[in-house]
């Protein structure tokens, strides 16, 4: 009989469902037809067709994206009400539809007539006495899941012939048992209280969202961005959203989840990424990256942006009318001092030629020079090749990466750190920037801090470009004009295309940054450039941090967030470990003496975490493989096998060689070799290092050599805290 009502209660939810998707193609058929309607707005001869045929188009083009990320799991939510608040049952989806007549027909997540959807508890039902929550798989309802949250409500909604049936497990606990893919997915249907006032939170400001292991601080802040794009569109897509995790693969396994909300107008970017034109996937080792993150880089940063160019010229030498003009080192270096207090360096381009010109002039002392007049003089030396040329060797347009370049001369390096960098300290970074191959994560930063003490290239008019004064005092184009000594120094390999905005267009409306307490001060800094005038949304963990001095990283956030109202919310209920796996972590970190922020686990599965112990070097591989193979016999979703860095590329080459996950190991391999790639949908086991975990979840984990993680890095422990925190279900330890 239970079974049979189910069914009758998902053919009814079939039907409504049904009718949703029917108006989803009207819809969309609607907004296809503007689009046409638009482009034959741009045949009408004048410019007023042209503005209104991209303002149609534009807007078709945005509907028509957001119809098509709103297809998985349209609906999700029913609310019944108190029939005094509403006797008609209200639907709750990723996207807002009207039906023919312009009635309502579903109900915006992010709407304020959803909200108690999630806020309504059974202390506090809000007048809701039942809230369904819809299972779909595509279009097809597969489940309901009911709370009754108000018994008396219920008892007399019954009396009075209203059946309201109540089905299921419960929502939530549905949702934390299924199997993990390679994807993080949106929890709108299971959004709990706590995590809802946090995602409604002012829109001024900074919202810092704390808390422990699996307690959906991503999550929440991704639905967060959503709501803001929902709540005021206007500012927030004019502006931008920008959207900052710890990793290529965090990036790619949290990139459907805005899309399947219906947003689609938001910049995903990893820490290797936050500067246009760059792109980097790979971490020095630990202790270059504790240097390269120091907050005393940016002075080592401002000192080399006003070194002279390595290579360039020292001396100039004219005659003219009779005179000797010499332009020394001397005189140079008090041009360049002059021209340095003005500004950033390639903003002073334009002065250059009148700079060096007016120390000229004042060498002409000589009746027949200056008879002639200083304007003659100018057109003359403005008109000669062998002045044009050293002006633009001696004060060339620079790029970051070819003045972070300059550094892998010891000697340049010295002189810029005196006083700030120990000699071990420039030893180590050397030897990182001498083999001059791709640019590291934490290079990202400084190359930031570069780009904003050396200033935009300014760039040509088009009607400039036959006009040999514009080279200088029109500024220049720096493809045409890298001198020679750039090249040299420039980093082979690099990763790079300069900018094709100013530095003061860098800023968005609104800037998330997850795993928060990852950030070293230099990366505050590159960061911070981008959100002066945003709102903010933070989320971290002090005791996951792998930055090893958090004061220092404290005040280079103060600073990035300097003058902003603080909204502090912290959420207390691990939903992602079982019991089991978190009380085994939660151990670990009271072990070790972490100061851990320890949620209270809401799910058992009865299955304890296992602890493997090897004899000998040569039977780790045999272990490592039973126990993947245990695991990935019991979950259905994914599997992580998590290794010190040291023994990355060794496991990768042991899961290539087991038969039995041969049509895993290409996608395990891909992990291991780039760690900016997420593994596709069909590759269940992966290799990843302990910091490539950072803000994702497995179905099951198996961590090999636990005892080498913790000691790689001085913040070691912190990694392998979070290690343990992986795992949904089933963790074994091989060492």
């Amino acid at each position: 009989m239970a079974d049979q009502q189910v069914e009758r209660e998902v053919a009814g939810e079939q039907g409504f469902v049904d009718r949703v998707y029917q108006q989803l193609e009207k819809a969309g058929k609607a907004a296809q037809q503007l689009a046409r309607e638009g482009h034959s707005r741009g045949r009408l001869g004048h410019e007023g067709g042209l503005v209104e045929r991209d303002a149609m188009v534009f807007q078709a083009a945005k509907r028509i994206a957001q119809l098509d990320a709103a297809h998985e799991g349209l609906v999700f939510g029913r609310l019944d009400l108190d029939a005094e608040v509403d006797k008609e049952p209200r639907y709750v989806g990723r996207i807002g539809l009207r039906d023919d007549n312009h009635d309502s027909l579903l109900i915006d997540w992010r709407a304020p007539a959803a909200a108690v959807f999630y806020q309504a508890t059974a202390a506090e039902p809000q007048s809701v006495i039942r809230r369904r929550v819809l299972r779909s798989e595509g279009r097809k309802v597969v489940g309901v899941e009911d709370e009754l949250l108000d018994a008396d409500a219920h008892a007399t909604a019954e009396a009075a012939g209203r059946e309201l049936p109540i089905v299921g497990e419960g929502a939530l606990m549905a949702q934390l048992s299924r199997a993990r893919d390679r994807s993080m997915h949106s929890i709108v249907a299971t959004i709990q209280a706590e995590q809802d006032k946090a995602i409604r939170a002012p829109s001024k400001g900074v919202v810092t969202i704390s808390g422990g292991p699996g307690t959906g601080k991503t999550v929440v802040a991704l639905h967060r961005a959503a709501y803001l794009l929902y709540s005021d569109r206007r500012r927030y897509e004019t502006g931008g959203v920008l959207v900052v995790g710890p990793s290529g693969v965090f990036m790619r396994y949290i990139e459907r989840v805005l899309p399947s909300l219906g947003e689609t107008a938001v910049a995903l970017r990893s820490l290797g990424e936050v500067v246009d034109g760059v792109r980097a996937t790979r971490h020095d080792e630990p202790a270059v990256a504790d240097v390269k993150g120091a907050a005393r880089m940016a002075e080592v940063m401002r000192r080399v942006a006003r070194q002279q160019a390595p290579g360039s010229p020292s001396e100039f030498r004219v005659f003219w009318r009779d005179e000797r003009i010499v332009l020394d080192r001397g005189r140079l270096g008090q041009i360049r001092r002059n021209l340095m207090s003005q500004g950033r360096r390639n903003k002073q381009l334009p002065r250059v030629s009148a700079a060096l010109l007016d120390a000229m002039w004042r060498q002409v002392r000589g009746e027949r020079g200056r008879e002639q007049g200083r304007e003659a003089f100018d057109d003359e030396m403005l008109g000669r090749q062998d002045f044009l040329d050293f002006a633009l060797a001696w004060w060339p347009p620079l790029d970051a990466p070819t003045v972070l370049g300059w550094l892998r001369d010891p000697e340049l390096l010295s002189r810029v750190s005196d006083g700030v960098l120990t000699p071990e300290e420039q030893r180590l970074l050397v030897k990182s920037w001498a083999s001059g191959g791709d640019l590291s994560i934490e290079d990202v930063a400084l190359l930031d801090e570069l780009r904003y003490a050396l200033g935009d290239v300014p760039q040509r008019a088009d009607d400039e470009r036959d006009d040999p004064m514009a080279l200088i005092e029109g500024a220049v184009d720096i493809q045409e004009l890298m001198t020679a000594a750039d090249r040299e120094y420039a980093p082979s390999g690099r990763a790079w295309a300069p900018p094709t905005h100013s530095i003061e267009d860098d800023g968005y409306a609104h800037v998330l940054v997850d795993e928060a307490q990852d950030l070293t001060p230099m990366q505050w800094r590159m960061v911070g450039r981008r959100g002066r005038t945003a709102s903010w949304t933070i989320v971290g963990d002090p005791a996951q941090s792998s930055w090893p001095v958090p004061a220092e990283s404290a005040a280079a956030r103060a600073e990035a967030l300097a003058g902003k109202a603080i909204h502090e919310f912290h959420l207390s209920t691990n939903y992602r470990n079982s019991a089991e796996i978190y009380a085994y972590a939660a151990a670990y970190a009271e072990r070790v003496g972490l100061d851990a922020d320890l949620p209270d686990a809401v799910r058992r599965t009865g299955a304890e975490p296992k602890q493997v112990a090897v004899a000998n070097a040569s039977e780790l591989e045999a272990a490592t493989r039973e126990a993947v193979l245990e695991i990935a016999g019991q979950v259905s979703g994914t599997v992580g096998i998590v290794v010190p860095v040291a023994r990355r590329s060794e496991v990768n080459s042991w899961l290539a060689s087991w038969p039995e996950l041969a049509d895993d190991a290409p996608g395990a391999a891909r992990a291991a070799a780039d760690a900016s790639v997420a593994p596709s949908g069909d590759d269940r086991v992966v290799v990843l290092t302990g910091l490539d975990t950072k803000g994702l979840e497995f179905d099951g984990i198996v961590v090999v050599r636990p005892q080498e993680i913790e000691d790689e890095s001085a913040t070691g422990r912190a990694t392998l805290y979070v290690v343990l925190t992986r795992a949904t279900q089933l963790l074994t330890t091989v060492g």
